[in-house]
């Protein structure tokens, strides 16, 4: 069985940019370097595996937070992860889009965190 190809085009929200930078600080502080860059990596495989579309195995369609949300949790490839990557799907003039908006810890409140609806659209 062959690959897809990878079509879409996966962009930070600068708050997913913010919670990233927290979330590697906060674990360098935790458990040190190391352990960090090991999360990183994790986060990164999540957010690569976004190219292949909103489909990717374990993405969840979540309406009844926010109309036209996914979420996908970071833990991949046996590696453990305590972080949901908050999407939405958009469309570029040339390019299908994932908006990432958030990353955000799994025991958080979601809907919280997230931009307010009319900004979402």
């Amino acid at each position: 069985m062959s690959a897809r190809p990878c079509s879409w085009t996966v962009r930070l929200t600068a708050a997913a940019e913010a919670d990233f930078e927290e979330i590697l600080r906060w674990t360098v502080e935790q458990f040190g370097e190391a352990q960090a860059r090991i999360y990183a990596e994790t986060i990164s495989a999540a957010l690569n595996d976004l190219a292949a579309g909103p489909t990717v195995v374990g993405a969840r369609k979540r309406d009844q937070i926010l109309k036209g949300l996914f979420t996908l949790h970071v833990a991949r490839n046996g590696r453990n992860g305590g972080h949901f990557v908050m999407f939405r799907v958009g469309r570029a003039p040339d390019r299908e889009v994932i908006e990432v908006l958030r990353l955000l810890h799994d025991a958080m409140d979601l809907q919280r965190h997230l931009p307010a609806a009319e900004e979402s659209s």
